[in-house]
């Protein structure tokens, strides 16, 4: 039995779009997944290969359910800039099941307010359209740059930490932290 295709929900922000993925974002994505800048605290830089599976995969599950870790594009423009999206948190994570936001964005459009801007879209979509109850969000402990993005858009570090079970035992990155926001704290931020 096939899976049934929905029609993709896609975001318009003031300067940006989150889309389907076309074949042209493959290059740009592959590239920002092998740049040691954006994977400094992953655990491994994307093979070319590893970076296009990951690629049909996020495609594919917006294919599938209309959501999912949507292509960020500069509006009026091609330009793939990254990835920013909601997906269901891995089951072995100690705070499954829930949803999760993430981003990933190319190290030249850092600096420009572009995460926070489509993870308000992200946030402003997965409240509103999915009417999830809470998103939460998580990364290395010493990944300034997405806590910071996550205190923008009015996360609360929940003072937690957890040992991330996908990140080898020896690594530094394994300490991870972890940040919720709530339907009704996101409605009292936005109104």
């Amino acid at each position: 039995m096939s899976k049934q295709v929905v029609p993709p929900i896609e975001i318009d922000t003031d300067r940006l779009r989150l889309r389907q993925w076309y074949a042209t974002d493959r290059a740009p994505f592959a590239a920002l997944n092998a740049d040691p800048r954006v994977m400094e605290f992953f655990p491994a830089r994307l093979s070319c290969a590893e970076s296009d599976a990951m690629a049909n995969r996020c495609a594919r599950l917006i294919a599938e359910r209309g959501w999912g870790f949507w292509a960020v594009a500069i509006r009026h423009g091609p330009e793939f800039i990254g990835l920013v999206g909601l997906q269901p948190t891995a089951p072995e994570l100690p705070f499954s099941p829930s949803i999760e936001i993430s981003w990933r964005l190319a190290a030249q459009h850092w600096g420009h307010g572009y995460a926070t801007e489509a993870a308000r879209g992200a946030l402003r979509v997965g409240f509103t359209q999915l009417h999830v109850p809470e998103i939460v969000a998580f990364t290395a402990v010493g990944n300034s740059r997405s806590r910071a993005v996550m205190e923008r858009i009015r996360m609360r570090h929940t003072g937690e930490t957890f040992e991330h079970p996908s990140v080898p035992v020896s690594s530094g990155l394994r300490a991870h932290c972890l940040y919720r926001l709530t339907r009704e704290q996101w409605e009292a931020n936005n109104s």
